[in-house]
């Protein structure tokens, strides 16, 4: 039995670190997949201008310690990204008692597809090196 995930799409904002009470990097990215959306009939839809109609899901993926520092370094928001890892369903209760449910992706590898931010801070709207990149 394997729990092995893997999506590609663009990031939807820039990623968001924090670091636990045991200093592990915890680094989180939301991750939009499109997909065609399709009539009741299960056909393509296409809007008023004759593209197909895509629909848009969101995924929260979490990256830990060293893998977190690289994607937080490196990825910005709307930058295309493959991601591999599994899926992780939590449980707990909040404040007020009420039990809530959350499904995530824990990351065991991103790779940009697309460049990211600069590193250098004073390369302006210079294309990046391929030095700078962590692949």
């Amino acid at each position: 039995m394997t729990n092995t995930v893997l999506l590609v799409g663009n990031l939807g904002a820039d990623p968001d670190t924090r670091s636990t009470r045991n200093d592990t990097r915890v680094t989180t990215i939301s991750l939009g997949t499109s997909r065609p959306k399709r009539d009741s009939e299960g056909k393509t839809f296409k809007d008023a201008s004759g593209f197909t109609a895509k629909e848009t899901e969101w995924h929260r993926i979490t990256c830990f310690n060293g893998l977190g520092k690289t994607v937080a370094q490196f990825a910005t928001k709307g930058m295309l990204v493959a991601v591999r890892g599994r899926i992780h369903y939590s449980k707990w209760t909040d404040r007020e008692g009420v039990e809530r449910y959350g499904c995530e992706i824990i990351a065991d590898d991103v790779q940009f597809l697309s460049r990211g931010k600069s590193t250098g801070g004073e390369s302006g709207d210079q294309p990046d090196s391929d030095d700078d990149l962590p692949f």
